[in-house]
Formats: C-alpha cells, sequence, structure tokens
C-alpha cells in the first residue's frame, strides 16, 4: 500500500512540475535571410550553453517576417536585417539590442566574365542586374548605394530578399546583384564579389528584440542579451559580421 502511495505521490508532482513549466524551453526565432548560416550556429552554441532551451530559428526576409508576426504566427525573438523593419512592430517587442552590422557588394558570376568594376557598370543596358524588392531592407539599401553612386540601376527584377538575389546570380539568370557581404561569403566559389567604396555603401544595423507575446519572456530576453555579448559577437565576427 505504502509503494503504491508513494507512485501516485511521483506521479503528482510530475503532472505538477510539467504543469508549472518543467521542462525544455524552445524559442521561436524569426531571422533576416542573410542570418541563415550564422543563427543556427548561434542557437548551437547557446544550447551548450543552457541545456534545458532549444532554439528554432525559422528565415525570410524581414519585411516578411513583420508580416508574419502582424498577422499572427508565434515567436519569441526577432531579429531583422534593418532597423525600419523592427520600428514597424515596436509594440510588440521588449528589451531590443543591436547585435551585428553588414554591408553591401556586388555579385558577379564567378570569375567576373563582364568585368564589372563599380557600381556605374550596373546601369549598362547589357548588364542584367537583380535587386531585392524595395519593401526589403537590402532592397532599400541598394537604391542609397545607387543614389550615392549617383547612377540610375533599372533593374530585371526585384526578389524578395538578397538571398534570392545571389541565387539569381549563381544561377546565371543575373548578371550582377547587390547582397550583404555576408551572403557572397556563403556562395564560395559559385560567385564572385566586387566591392562597393566606403562612400556609396550602406551600414546595416541588425536589431533583435524578445517578442511581449512569448510564453518565455525571460528566456527570449535572456537570449536577446547573450547575442548582444561577447560569444555571440566573436561567432557573428567570424562569419563576416561587423
Amino acid at each position: 500500500m505504502r509503494r503504491h502511495i508513494l507512485i501516485a505521490l511521483l506521479m503528482l508532482f510530475s503532472v505538477s512540475a510539467c504543469a508549472t513549466g518543467g521542462g525544455t524551453v524552445t524559442l521561436t526565432v524569426l531571422g533576416a535571410s542573410s542570418l541563415t548560416d550564422v543563427l543556427p550556429e548561434l542557437g548551437a552554441v547557446y544550447q551548450r550553453l543552457h541545456p534545458d532551451v532549444t532554439v528554432r530559428p525559422t528565415f525570410g526576409g524581414s519585411q516578411e517576417l513583420v508580416a508574419d508576426l502582424q498577422g499572427g504566427q508565434y515567436a519569441d525573438v526577432l531579429v531583422t536585417a534593418d532597423e525600419p523593419s523592427m520600428d514597424t512592430v515596436a509594440r510588440s517587442i521588449r528589451d531590443r539590442r543591436d547585435i551585428a552590422h553588414n554591408t553591401l557588394t556586388i555579385a558577379v558570376a564567378p570569375g567576373n566574365p563582364l568585368h564589372i568594376l563599380s557600381v556605374a557598370d550596373l546601369a549598362k543596358p547589357d548588364v542584367r542586374v537583380e535587386v531585392a524588392a524595395p519593401n526589403n531592407p537590402a532592397g532599400r539599401y541598394a537604391q542609397q548605394i545607387f543614389a550615392k553612386a549617383g547612377v540610375t540601376v533599372r533593374p530585371a527584377g526585384a526578389e524578395v530578399d538578397a538571398r534570392s538575389v545571389l541565387d539569381q546570380v549563381r544561377t546565371g539568370e543575373a548578371d550582377a546583384g547587390i547582397v550583404f557581404l555576408t551572403d557572397l561569403r556563403s556562395a564560395g566559389a559559385a560567385a564572385s564579389g566586387v566591392g562597393i567604396p566606403a562612400a556609396q555603401n550602406v551600414t546595416a544595423t541588425y536589431p533583435a528584440a524578445a517578442l511581449r507575446r512569448s510564453h518565455d519572456g525571460g528566456a527570449a530576453k535572456d537570449f536577446v542579451d547573450w547575442l548582444a555579448g561577447a560569444q555571440a559577437q566573436g561567432v557573428l565576427r567570424a562569419a563576416g559580421f561587423s
């Protein structure tokens, strides 16, 4: 009889622990597409330090992520590739931190067969140029670069994000495209790069924030704080972010 009572008490304790939040915490992190390579690595490092937390990243253009949140999608943390996108959901976030910076470059086919040497070369009528859509951070940055360079570029299309622009160059559908420097690094030998002078370039800021609707607000805040800390910054720098 005593053994049966003990088993019952243990089962009751186990149920109570689950009901009060015991067990593994899963953080759903919405990340800009230019974080596709580094955010899983950051999540893996964080999970080794916090075995009770699972980081589950989802990627897309910053404007898509914001639209999804406004449409009711659940998430714990948001990381965008620009500040205006984060500003759009300012009432839905807290504990906002700037965690990284990035710059842009011109992606071309391996070996640069058209000998594109500058932003001005993208204005040539025989060069097929792809950029991200105007409502995407990379698309806005591209237009700022064209304005600084004083050239008028007529893109062949408007992609959903910089990763899609890079894919167009890699597959030969475009001769050149404006992408994040970190995106170009991910292409390896499949694409070459043409640098953009600092006077014409743009510095992209990546803010991260916890979502107010998160079921684990404390864990979400801790992850955002960690992203701004020294260990995460080392991982980001190694991936090409400044």
